[in-house]
């Protein structure tokens, strides 16, 4: 089980206004002790619920704005759709 210091709840924005949270925990790779081993583990999917719910604990929490541009979208040529003959 994690305690306060070892975890924190991320809410990232983008600019569409959709917003998605995660979870992240402190994991470690060798000891406790070591504190070189000690890192981030990978962001994991939470609910806005829940988030909200960290917050109010006091849990450390995380607002990050996403400014990346939307994807390209890329147009391809059309293609004829060919219809195999059964004969």
């Amino acid at each position: 089980m994690h305690s306060k210091h070892t975890v924190k709840y991320i809410c990232e924005q983008y600019p569409s206004g959709n917003c998605y949270y995660y979870k992240q925990e402190i994991i470690t790779q060798d000891t406790w002790q070591n504190i070189g081993s000690l890192m981030w583990s990978t962001p994991r999917p939470i609910s806005k619920g829940t988030f909200v719910q960290k917050a109010k604990q006091g849990y450390v929490v995380e607002h990050r704005t996403i400014t990346k541009p939307p994807a390209q979208i890329i147009s391809l040529p059309e293609r004829e759709h060919f219809v195999k003959s059964t004969d």
